[in-house]
């Protein structure tokens, strides 16, 4: 514990509805919920007006579309959130070498490690000017706790929600935490809030109380001793820069259960192609894949394989997700499917390369045999291939639920081909816009889908900064709309806004 308040914690206040806000004027003041739009998806981020209508961050969106009917409801944009939160972490790294990230939007500060401040006064000026310099460079508010260690910090940045600054003086810990309720408490869930209050325990001051003998007696020893030392202020945590990760994965719910093998296949083979753009980007390696199942019946199996020396290489993680994929049973369908790499390392087994070739070796072999079986067919053969062709591609309409899903980054999800009978010229699929994605119009400039149905996409034209922009609809497929790359909320002029 430090007799200085020199640990600083931020949290972005609503971070992914209020980045919305920011970048559609339209929005500003009103509900906004970010997640997935699809009858499994699940609320991200509320907005502060949202939240009046009780929706919260990890309710099903279906019920927060009873609770709050009228709320914007957009799919996330994490290359927008990114690109914010790299702006916002470059802040913080000004302050100190020693910067924690906890995620996207929150992370601790050594103010006293990086010489700006080492008492009460300086604490909270160099706290003010955080919050005035993310304003300037972002647009957005952040809420900022300081302390003398990293729960109490934490503590203050949610008391001074939102945009606001709390800072605990040293020595006034336990007044301060007395009153609040033993949820605020960090491992304080539901079910042991629930076990504490049966036992007539509700407030920190008396978890305190009750002495450290009787809380190991009702939680067991090691979660009774932390839970007091927490109840007391004490927390000797140092803000550490650089978390090791201990594994990337990504995961996708579906809207219709998938039954189709072919189908499952193709998606799993998907999703370790996006595991390992995640991999690459944070710059591991991985031993373990790692293969997660939801059944219609909600349950989850999860398989693993541990290959001899970890790798980043996207035909390697395939072949063994697949490999995974044959070991499970998907009779009765499946609303959930993940891929993972865990046993991360900093570096690529060479070795591994030959399983590389040889799975790259093998797809040749097949592509090869197919197109030798395809030449001696008939043209009635080829006018029959139709139907077959359907059911060896992704056939579903029901892409993911999550905010994983495609579209995520602001792009429409496009329908999967259909080909046609030989010697007819294929249709082009129906493009497909999701809410709260960018686009640009050849003659109206930038904007965001509004909504999209019977043919017709609803675009809103404004860009962060503008007064709330005119609402213009065209048909799905007009040649002079097009996706987009969302545009900066703040600072470098864009020369679509110019058009």
């Amino acid at each position: 514990m430090r007799a200085a308040p020199t640990i600083l914690h931020l949290d972005m206040d609503a971070f992914y509805a209020s980045v919305e806000q920011a970048s559609k004027p339209s929005l500003r003041g009103k509900a906004v919920i970010v997640g997935g739009l699809g009858p499994r998806g699940v609320v991200a981020t509320a907005s502060y007006e949202a939240r009046r209508f009780g929706v919260h961050s990890a309710m099903p969106t279906a019920q927060a579309r009873r609770l709050c009917p009228n709320g914007a409801y957009l799919i996330p944009r994490f290359r927008l959130y990114q690109a914010v939160s790299e702006v916002v972490m470059g802040l913080l790294r000004e302050l100190s070498p020693l910067v924690e990230p906890l995620s996207l939007d929150e992370a601790f500060v050594d103010l006293e490690a990086g010489g700006t401040a080492f008492d009460s006064e300086s604490a909270r000026e160099t706290g003010e000017r955080l919050r005035a310099d993310i304003r300037a460079a972002t647009g957005l508010s952040g809420s900022v706790g300081l302390a003398g260690s990293k729960m109490l910090a934490k503590v203050a940045s949610e008391e001074a929600k939102p945009a606001g600054l709390l800072l605990i003086e040293p020595g006034t810990e336990r007044e301060l935490l007395a009153p609040m309720s033993v949820r605020t408490l960090p491992g304080v869930g539901p079910v042991t809030g629930e076990h504490l209050r049966r036992a007539g325990i509700t407030t920190v001051g008396e978890l305190a109380e009750a002495g450290e003998d009787e809380l190991v007696r009702m939680v067991g020893r090691s979660h009774g001793v932390g839970l007091y030392r927490m109840a007391l202020g004490l927390d000797d945590r140092p803000v550490v820069a650089e978390r090791d990760a201990k594994s990337v994965s990504v995961e996708d719910t579906f809207d219709v259960d998938l039954h189709d093998r072919v189908r499952i296949r193709t998606e799993v083979q998907r999703l370790a192609d996006r595991c390992v753009q995640r991999l690459r980007g944070s710059g591991h390696s991985g031993r373990t894949i790692v293969l997660k199942v939801r059944r219609y019946d909600f349950s989850t199996l999860t398989r693993s394989e541990t290959l001899r020396g970890p790798t980043d290489d996207p035909a390697v993680v395939r072949e063994a997700a697949a490999r995974l994929l044959e070991a499970v049973d998907t009779t009765g369908g499946v609303r959930l499917l993940g891929v993972g790499v865990t046993g991360l390392a900093d570096y690529t087994q060479e070795d591994l390369f030959a399983q590389s070739m040889a799975a790259e070796e093998a797809a040749a072999a097949a592509e090869a045999a197919a197109g030798a079986a395809g030449e001696g067919a008939t043209a009635a053969v080829g006018q029959e291939a139709d139907g077959a062709a359907g059911a060896g591609a992704p056939a579903g309409p029901a892409g993911p639920a999550g905010p994983e899903g495609p579209g995520g980054l602001g792009g429409p999800a496009e329908a999967p081909e259909a080909g046609g009978p030989a010697g007819e010229p294929e249709q082009a699929p129906e493009r497909r816009w999701a809410a709260g994605s960018d686009v640009l119009h050849a003659v109206y400039g930038p904007g965001w889908v509004q909504g999209s149905g019977v043919g017709r996409v609803t675009v809103r034209f404004e860009r962060p900064g503008s007064p709330p922009g005119r609402v213009r609809t065209f048909r799905v497929d007009d040649p002079e709309l097009e996706p987009s790359d969302p545009l900066p909320l703040v600072g470098q002029e864009d020369p679509r806004t110019t058009r």
